[in-house]
């Protein structure tokens, strides 16, 4: 029996089959591959989404919309000063007006628990496109960059991410992992592990589908032998600005610098979500090194910019992936 997605919500991964997630990947690429060619694939004329963003994004705004376009459906954004969401109006109120008005929901905020909500209510497909526990969208756009670097034969290899490995991109990560049988290593401060709740629903399927997920603290172990090499930002959006010093101190050491690539796999590749601080072109990046001395925070730019580096192909597949998730819930 084929996979039917028609109706879903996606919200995390943890909710989603082996052969669910493989389907998205396939259908992904068919899509890219008809992105690229110039064929229109306007296969969800007439229906029209929503996007709901108490966070700013680039990548995830524009795949959205271009997605939807590009799927012949009308979509409207609002932004974080958009809606009367959870100011004047309810989760549950607005998840039911909207769910009147659309045939989706894509939500990127704070709450996992308010994507969940809104899918409850809503009555319609929603789309998490970020939320303080979990980054779905995200993990299929790196895993299709990942499966196109190794002729799409990527069970057995490993992926190590370098950093705060409790944060919601790393803890999607080893979901997905474990899913598709990539070993999964999270290389940062013992403080800055997935929480156990995580790796405890994560170890049966690794198990279930022959990979292994190691936690360490020691970079040269993390880095060793790995194929997929992954790393975010060290603060992220909505944390005080207190943290970074703090967070320099502590995940300095699981920089990725040239010297660390040279112990991974010859044939490994460097990913990253975006945006990333490798350089002090942006007012972030130069008020760090104005106030601390650091010019390039999570990833040395020699590496960012790096043949190794396929993190501009991995923000690209955002669109394709993100599309495919629309699709594959609308149809």
């Amino acid at each position: 029996m084929g996979v039917n997605l028609s109706g879903r919500s996606f919200l995390k991964l943890l909710d989603f089959t082996t052969e669910e997630i493989e389907y998205l990947l396939a259908l992904s690429k068919n899509l890219k591959d008809l992105k690229r060619t110039g064929t229109p694939h306007r296969y969800l004329e007439g229906k029209n989404v929503v996007l709901l963003f108490q966070k700013d994004s680039t990548r995830t705004r524009c795949a959205f919309e271009v997605g939807a376009m590009d799927l012949g459906m009308g979509v409207t954004y609002l932004g974080p000063s958009g809606s009367q969401m959870g100011k004047k109006e309810s989760i549950e109120d607005t998840a039911r007006v909207l769910g009147r008005m659309y045939d989706g929901i894509e939500f990127r905020g704070f709450l996992q628990s308010d994507v969940e909500e809104l899918a409850a209510k809503s009555g319609v497909p929603v789309w998490n496109g970020l939320t303080d526990m979990w980054h779905p969208t995200q993990m299929l756009a790196d895993i299709l960059t990942v499966q196109e670097n190794f002729n799409y034969d990527i069970k057995g290899r490993t992926l190590v991410f370098m950093g705060d490995a409790k944060n919601n991109v790393a803890r999607s990560l080893m979901v997905i992992c474990a899913k598709l049988g990539v070993n999964f290593r999270a290389c940062g401060p013992r403080e800055c592990w997935p929480a156990d709740d995580v790796v405890e629903a994560c170890k049966p399927i690794a198990a279930q589908n022959g990979c292994t997920i190691l936690l360490t603290d020691d970079p040269v172990e993390g880095m060793t032998g790995a194929d997929v090499v992954y790393t975010d930002v060290w603060v992220s959006m909505g944390e005080p600005d207190e943290v970074w010093a703090e967070r320099i101190a502590q995940l300095t050491p699981y920089r990725v610098t040239e010297k660390l690539m040279a112990l991974t796999a010859e044939d490994s590749i460097f990913l990253h979500c975006l945006p990333s601080f490798h350089d002090t072109n942006t007012t972030i990046g130069a008020d760090i090194a104005k106030r601390f001395g650091v010019t390039e925070m999570e990833v040395e730019d020699a590496v960012f910019e790096s043949r190794k580096s396929k993190v501009m192909d991995e923000a690209e597949n955002r669109m394709h992936t993100i599309k495919a998730v629309m699709y594959a819930t609308l149809k």
